[in-house]
């Protein structure tokens, strides 16, 4: 095994990519924030599957927390991460600082509408605006054919599609399924706060949405599914529900009946946030 070639400025990421271009090749990008699991894994399996080198990220990016959030207790483990890299065979890891990122006197900001409308950002106001922002840059930063990112955070992919479509960035964007542990627990970098108990409810979350996403696509109102999730959620021992929510699968528009939809939950276990979406289907 062998780590991938590790850059930590933009003028080196490019002239590694510069040379992949003028040699033909394709490339990828998996955006991460470090901590890798089976789940980023997973995302650079599909990204070498489309493209013969992969650039994946690793920056804690610290635009898209607000203050009272966990920035600071982020899991940080770039040894490990590299050798993570190396058996998945990852070409490139970019590991900028956040000074090169964000260097002084940095004031701008993409925001986007559309489909970042409500869900997390009724709760994390500020979120989204740092996603697209960190985002924007890395596309523009190694300028990937295509770039992969998971389902889980099915809200954030459609943000970066949006984003994608409205400045005609010309990056392909392919979402990736969830991955899941042997329970049915999405990965997340955030499961590592978790201890044994919290882990046993954590893995109830799954069996609560496809069990209400079920009950919809049978008919039933999705009024009184989403609040009998919420209700659910509470009595398996989640501390607190953000939200349980049906939206379109395409827009995030209000799910109508006679279209694909997901449904899309977040919820706390003590002071750990965790969100999880399932496919509903149409009617």
């Amino acid at each position: 095994m062998s780590r991938p070639v590790v850059v930590d400025s933009v003028a080196a990421l490019r002239a590694q990519v510069h040379g992949w271009r003028r040699d033909g090749l394709r490339v990828a990008m998996v955006p991460t924030m470090g901590a890798l699991h089976d789940g980023h894994i997973s995302l650079i399996r599909i990204a070498l599957e489309k493209a013969e080198r992969c650039v994946v990220s690793i920056f804690v990016n610290p635009t898209q927390f607000a203050p009272s959030e966990d920035l600071d207790k982020y899991p940080r483990q770039l040894a490990r991460d590299l050798d993570r890299l190396g058996l998945a065979r990852a070409d490139l890891a970019f590991t900028p600082t956040v000074g090169e990122m964000y260097p002084a006197g940095f004031a701008t900001k993409v925001s986007v509408g559309g489909p970042a409308a409500g869900l997390e950002s009724d709760f994390r106001p500020t979120f989204f605006d740092g996603v697209a922002t960190v985002v924007a840059k890395l596309f523009l930063q190694a300028t990937p054919d295509c770039a992969v990112f998971g389902e889980k955070d099915y809200q954030q992919l459609c943000v970066v599609r949006q984003l994608c479509r409205d400045l005609d960035l010309p990056v392909e964007i392919i979402g990736a399924p969830t991955i899941r542990d042997a329970h049915g627990l999405a990965m997340s970098s955030r499961n590592a706060y978790l201890g044994e108990a919290e882990l046993n409810i954590a893995r109830q979350l799954n069996v609560i949405l496809r069990k209400a996403a079920a009950e919809m696509a049978a008919g039933a109102d999705q009024k009184d599914a989403t609040a009998e999730a919420s209700r659910a959620l509470v009595a398996a021992g989640f501390t607190k529900v953000d939200y349980v929510e049906a939206r379109e699968s395409l827009t995030l528009a209000p799910w109508r009946r006679d279209r694909e939809g997901r449904l899309l939950a977040a919820t706390w276990l003590g002071k750990t946030r965790l969100i999880d979406n399932v496919e509903v289907p149409s009617i």
